[in-house]
């Protein structure tokens, strides 16, 4: 085995851990913003294609040759379903709590 594969696995599995603590405390706010706004499916879906080419265009423009434009937009795509399933969780479950206590 090469003598820098475990450290790249560690730094991988401690960016993999970072990446999820972000898209949590992301999902989070979203979540508490969302929470009791009056908004339809094609409202959400709108807002999650707004958030996902929001966060395409900041990195193109910072990415300065590092990443390939379809690179940028997958991992973007992955992250924001990401956020996006996490939020739709919570206010599942908080529209379910508030039900429970009607």
């Amino acid at each position: 085995m090469n003598s820098g594969l475990p450290e790249l696995i560690r730094r991988a599995r401690a960016l993999s851990a970072r990446r999820d603590r972000l898209v949590e405390a992301v999902a989070a706010r979203w979540a508490d913003a969302l929470k009791g706004q009056v908004l339809s499916r094609d409202d959400l879906e709108e807002l999650w294609a707004g958030l996902t080419e929001e966060a395409v265009r900041g990195l193109l423009k910072e990415r300065r040759e590092r990443w390939a434009p379809e690179a940028v937009r997958l991992q973007t795509a992955e992250v924001i379903a990401r956020v996006r399933a996490r939020v739709e969780r919570a206010l599942r479950e908080s529209e379910d709590g508030s039900a429970a206590g009607a």
